[in-house]
C-alpha cells in the first residue's frame, strides 16, 4: 500500500452483485449433467464476454442459435431473462459504498457489462446512484483487463492512477490496473474490502 487513496474505483459483477448463468438456466434445465454441458458449450461466459466488449446481441443471439438450433429457446432466455442470472447482492459491499459516499469519498466503477443489458440492469441497482461516473466495457468497445480501459477511466474520473484504489475479483484486471499505475484491491468479501479500507485511512 503507497500514497493517499483519494478515490475509490469498484467493479460491479462478483463484488458489488452476485453473478451465474447457472441461476437462470437451472431453472429452464433439470438435468444437471445437460446443465454442466449447456454451460461449458451453449451459453459460456467466454461466449457472454463477447457482448460485455461490445458486440450487440443482435448479432450475437441469432449467430448461436445457427450454431446450436436445439437451444434456441434457451438462447432466447438468455437475452431476454439476463437479470435472472444476478441473484442479489454481495453481501456487505453496499454498506461500505454507503459510508464512503456520506464520508464525501469519490466513489466511480470500471465495469465489464454489455451494452444492452447495462440499460436492463441499471435501473434495479438503486446502490450505482452512489458512483460519479461508471465506464461501462459494452459502450466504450474496451473490456478488462486491456490496459486502454483504465487509461480511458483516469481521464473520465479526473485523477491519477496512483490516487485511485480499483477493486475487483478478477486476477487478471487487478494486475492490468496495477500495471498501469493504480492501487489495487483483489476482492474476496466484504469484510476483507473493509479491513484494507480501514489500513488506507478511508472512513468505513
Amino acid at each position: 500500500m503507497s500514497g493517499t487513496v483519494k478515490a475509490v474505483v469498484f467493479d460491479v459483477g462478483r463484488v458489488i452483485v452476485q453473478w451465474d448463468l447457472r441461476c437462470l438456466f437451472a431453472k429452464l434445465i433439470e438435468d444437471e449433467d445437460r446443465l454442466d454441458w449447456f454451460l461449458a458449450h451453449v451459453v459460456t461466459e467466454e461466449w457472454h464476454f463477447e457482448h460485455d466488449a461490445g458486440r450487440p446481441l443482435s448479432d450475437m443471439v441469432p449467430e448461436r442459435k445457427a450454431q446450436f438450433p436445439d437451444h434456441a429457446d434457451l438462447i432466447d432466455a438468455y437475452a431476454s431473462r439476463f437479470l435472472e442470472t444476478i441473484p442479489g447482492p454481495v453481501a456487505g459491499t453496499a454498506e461500505l459504498i454507503r459510508g464512503l459516499d456520506e464520508a464525501g469519498v469519490p466513489l466511480f466503477a470500471i465495469t465489464n457489462f454489455g451494452a444492452d443489458f447495462w440499460e436492463m440492469f441499471l435501473p434495479t441497482q438503486p446502490v450505482l446512484n452512489h458512483f460519479r461516473d461508471i465506464v461501462v466495457s459494452g459502450q466504450e468497445q474496451l473490456a478488462k483487463p486491456d490496459p486502454a480501459i483504465f487509461r480511458l477511466a483516469q481521464q473520465r474520473f479526473g485523477h491519477a492512477p496512483e490516487e485511485m484504489l480499483f477493486i475487483d475479483d478478477n486476477p487478471a484486471n487487478i494486475a492490468a490496473a496495477r500495471q498501469e499505475g493504480w492501487q489495487v484491491h483483489h476482492f474476496v468479501d466484504a469484510p476483507g474490502l473493509a479491513a484494507d479500507l480501514r489500513g488506507r485511512g478511508l472512513p468505513v
